[in-house]
């Protein structure tokens, strides 16, 4: 179903059962899955590949030009998964360059005014609320959740399962089941979120051990995590473990709440 005063581009591939709403603009290049719905005014361009059932609410521009004053012009990409929803305004932009991609993954929400920036990768079941920014070149793994009003500076890395609490900015990276609070601070475990995802309790206690030792031993970030690769084998804890060794930014610092802010999360 596509409404006549859209414009779809000839050269456009559009799936079946799509619904493309009023003053729609569909350009060459995009590639649209099976049983999409396209809002009232949304704007669909560049070399963009979407696949089945996505839901963009009224007035998404998805695929335009990068905000990168290099960018010269070059034909490149944004690649988007199944089961996502892009709510009004929502902007998300290819990348800069041809050896990279944006995507974003699956079963993802994205709320009013969020922004995806060029060259970011978000993977599966994220929600960004209400004015969400994510600048270029960041990664989101699976089932963060970034509350309204949040930043996240170009190049940051959030891991599995973190949480940032609205109105908080992070230029450093956020490590796995982490809750951040203001500007780079960390406040204690997203122990709730990571339940409701079935992370195993076992694998819960690790991470809270974990982050005393990283935060609450009196040791630098190196000698704490030289020390936690020899204690922990726990899944979760070793990946978190990981996450910090490959970063290039460093990572938050605690913002404590209490002598008990890890534990408030249990």
């Amino acid at each position: 179903m596509i409404h006549p005063t859209a414009f779809v581009s000839p050269t456009a591939k559009i799936g079946s059962h799509c619904v493309i709403g009023p003053y729609v603009v569909v350009d060459g290049g995009v590639v649209l899955g099976s049983g999409c719905k396209i809002g009232p005014h949304s704007h669909l361009t560049g070399d963009t590949v979407i696949g089945s059932d996505n839901e963009f609410h009224a007035g998404c521009v998805i695929g335009d030009k990068p905000q990168d004053l290099k960018y010269d012009g070059a034909p490149t990409r944004l690649r988007i998964g199944d089961n996502n929803i892009f709510r009004e305004h929502v902007t998300i932009h290819r990348s800069n360059k041809l050896s990279e991609d944006t995507v974003i993954g699956s079963n993802n929400f994205l709320m009013t005014h969020a922004h995806v920036g060029h060259n970011s990768v978000l993977g599966n079941h994220i929600i960004m609320a209400n004015g969400a920014m994510i600048g270029g070149h960041a990664t989101i793994a699976d089932r963060v959740f970034i509350s309204g009003n949040c930043l996240v500076h170009q190049f940051v890395r959030i891991g599995r399962y973190a949480l940032m609490q609205g109105g908080s900015a992070v230029t450093k990276d956020l490590p796995p089941g982490m809750i951040s609070r203001g500007f780079n601070g960390v406040c204690g475990l997203n122990a709730v979120g990571m339940r409701r995802a079935g992370v195993p309790a076992a694998s819960r206690s690790a991470l809270k051990r974990l982050y005393h030792q990283i935060y609450r031993s009196g040791l630098n970030i190196r000698a704490a995590v030289a020390l936690a690769k020899e204690t922990f084998t726990d899944d979760l804890a070793r990946e978190t473990i990981e996450f910090i060794e490959q970063s290039k930014r460093g990572i938050v610092s605690e913002t404590r709440r209490g002598p008990a802010a890890v534990e408030q999360e249990e």
